[in-house]
């Protein structure tokens, strides 16, 4: 039997390969096998299982044998993401990495810097790379992109490609996994007003699709708990602010902006923990006291939010949430299965840096 299960396991994994990028192959049922090829069903089972240990297929009760979506002999998936080394991008591509290790695909990792120009120059490079699929954290989402033909191109070969984080509204039939972030802007907004809060500032990041959203939701609570929009108490920072902050510490933007607005707000929604991690020493450094006189809340839930002696009241996802939905998500389609967009919620972790509006002026008199 050894020859001829072998024999026939050749045969169905050449049939694999010649069906990978056509979405799931299910192949043949037991018995057509048996009657196709000559053989017993004990020959069969054998070529199935061998097929099996490899990770080329799956068995699914009552429904026969299907490909896993390994199939080709590069079983690779490229991930670009704007820095590697930068903020929470670490953790997302650890659990991303850990998902794709696991199915048996290897992972290749690739930063834009936030550049459009080096997005365009590695897109040009995977169009003759041999991978299976694309995870993409979006250059400048909140811009039109004039890569996007690029994406098109790759999706038209094949490639099966999932936004993390973010997405290109212009590629609508792209699926993308992020934050719910229009929803995380009212959360916080609503928080800080139920608290006694009605002159409360943000700062968002113009040129990401997650600022122009964080942004939107925070806008809407105002309006539904009666509080007017108060221009001169929004900060709105660039891809090009951030490089100079996390390289040169210069956090002019942000000192400005106190400037101008530390007597006319008693609370102030930050785009994510590393700006609100700045924006608190520039506080302390301007002897203004958090949660004291002024409230901070951020996004995210990650190590910045506890390196400062004040912890920073923020939104959080379930642990891994984000890489491992991803990479599940991405592994689906390539799979050839219909995926759809998800956001995911966000819950609130209330700490220190955050208190009623009424608290603020009463410490502040104590004190006095």
């Amino acid at each position: 039997m050894s020859a001829k299960y072998i024999y026939l396991a050749n045969i169905l994994r050449e049939l694999i390969f010649q069906n990978t990028g056509s979405g799931i192959y299910k192949l043949p049922s037991e018995h057509e096998l048996c009657v196709q090829y000559h053989v017993s069903r004990q020959t069969v089972r054998a070529a199935l299982h061998l097929l099996t240990e490899e990770g080329l297929i799956e068995k699914r009760r009552g429904s026969g044998s299907f490909s896993t979506g390994l199939g080709t002999r590069e079983n690779t998936i490229s991930i670009i993401v704007n820095n590697a080394d930068e903020y929470t991008t670490p953790a997302l591509l650890a659990d991303l990495k850990s998902v794709f290790r696991e199915k048996g695909y290897s992972a290749q990792t690739y930063s834009t810097y936030s550049k459009i120009a080096i997005e365009r120059e590695i897109l040009e490079n995977l169009r003759t790379a041999p991978m299976r699929g694309l995870i993409v954290e979006g250059t400048k989402t909140a811009l039109p992109n004039p890569n996007l033909d690029l994406y098109e191109h790759l999706m038209e070969k094949g490639v099966s490609i999932l936004f993390v984080g973010g997405n290109y509204p212009a590629l609508a039939s792209a699926v993308y996994i992020k934050d719910d972030n229009y929803y995380g802007g009212y959360l916080l907004a609503k928080h800080l007003i139920q608290l006694g809060h009605t002159r409360i500032a943000g700062i968002f990041k113009i040129d990401d699709i997650q600022g122009v959203e964080r942004y939107s939701g925070f806008v809407t609570a105002l309006r539904d708990f009666k509080i007017p929009v108060t221009e001169e108490l929004l900060l709105w920072y660039t891809s090009a602010k951030l490089e100079a902050l996390q390289t040169k510490s210069d956090t002019g933007f942000l000192t400005s902006f106190l400037r101008r607005n530390k007597s006319l707000c008693s609370a102030i929604i930050c785009h994510n923990d590393e700006i609100a991690y700045w924006l608190i020493r520039e506080l302390r450094y301007a002897d203004i006291r958090v949660p004291e006189d002024i409230s901070i809340v951020s996004f995210d839930n990650s190590y910045m939010s506890d390196l400062d002696s004040i912890r920073i009241t923020t939104l959080s996802h379930s642990k891994h949430q984000l890489g491992k939905t991803a990479a599940c998500a991405l592994l689906r389609l390539i799979q050839g299965e219909t995926v759809y967009s998800e956001e995911l919620p966000w819950n609130l972790i209330s700490r220190g840096s955050d208190c009623a509006y009424g608290h603020h002026h009463h410490a502040a008199s104590d004190e006095k």
